[in-house]
């Protein structure tokens, strides 16, 4: 069996930890989400799944060419270490957009038993008991939500292209519009990704924040390295980006793992390419 304690000993930060839940599964856990007794929450690992060869073993994709019985398999074995029935799951399909809308009760099983009814959905928001949003990962930034006053919780995919067009600022507002939410009553969390150390781009991602973004912010987040290449902090570009929408900076928790220092513990798309699993982000109000 396996060896775990690799994962917990280095995947653990002052924002969040590693436990073995369930059938021997490591489930990153948000230590700002952990007291909520309401909430259910998780990310994934590459470890406690049965796929095997390129996407050995916790991949939790049906698109990446793995066995769809195995990645149904990752699915169940992974929501039952945190309390989530594939049943009440609700896939994303994301397409680098910045689309987010709410989902409910008609949409527990749509990506994983029942077609998705509509792409292009980089977010979900919902206020219902047993909704449970998942959105997938393997470099990209995810953005949790969650307004213990209002009982509302929100789950985005932000890429470059998202954090450029301000995903994190999109979900506040479709909280905000959907559920009264206040903005200030969020706690959010940025997620395991890739950080900005590791995080390359070319001149012309550059450019996008450079018109996007204050002067002062960008040299915070984006550092030249010549020959028109650039180190792009996302954590850093997203923190800014809550911020500006309202959330108060001692509410924003950045994880601080990161996913391409990781390659052997988490799934990363500039450690491994196209041959590879995905992680998941998991966020359901219980019933």
């Amino acid at each position: 069996m396996e060896d775990l304690t690799r994962y917990t000993d280095q995947l653990k930060t002052s924002e969040a930890h590693v436990k073995i839940l369930g059938d021997y599964v490591p489930v990153i856990r948000f230590n700002c989400f952990e007291e909520i007794p309401w909430l259910a929450h998780g990310f994934s690992t590459r470890g406690g799944g049965v796929s095997t060869g390129d996407f050995a073993s916790m991949n939790l994709s049906f698109t990446r060419g793995d066995h769809a019985e195995d990645a149904m398999e990752n699915f169940r074995r992974f929501g039952q270490a945190i309390g989530i029935a594939p049943e009440n799951m609700i896939l994303t399909h994301q397409t680098h957009t910045t689309c987010v809308r709410p989902a409910g009760r008609s949409d527990r099983g749509k990506g994983i038993f029942t077609p998705r009814d509509e792409d292009g959905v980089d977010g979900f928001i919902t206020n219902e008991p047993g909704c449970a949003i998942v959105t997938f990962f393997a470099d990209c930034v995810p953005l949790f939500f969650v307004d213990e006053k209002k009982k509302v919780i929100g789950s985005s995919h932000s890429g470059w292209r998202g954090t450029a067009g301000r995903m994190g600022r999109a979900t506040v507002q479709a909280m905000k519009e959907t559920y009264g939410c206040n903005p200030e009553d969020l706690v959010a969390v940025i997620g395991p990704s890739i950080c900005g150390s590791c995080y390359e781009v070319s001149g012309d991602v550059a450019q996008e924040f450079l018109r996007e973004f204050p002067q002062a912010q960008c040299r915070d987040f984006l550092k030249s390295k010549g020959n028109d290449k650039y180190l792009l902090d996302l954590w850093k570009a997203n923190a800014y980006i809550l911020a500006d929408a309202g959330i108060p900076e001692e509410k924003i928790h950045i994880s601080g793992v990161c996913t391409h220092c990781h390659p052997d513990l988490l799934w990363s798309h500039r450690s491994q390419g196209n041959r590879r699993g995905s992680l998941a982000g998991f966020i359901m109000i219980r019933e």
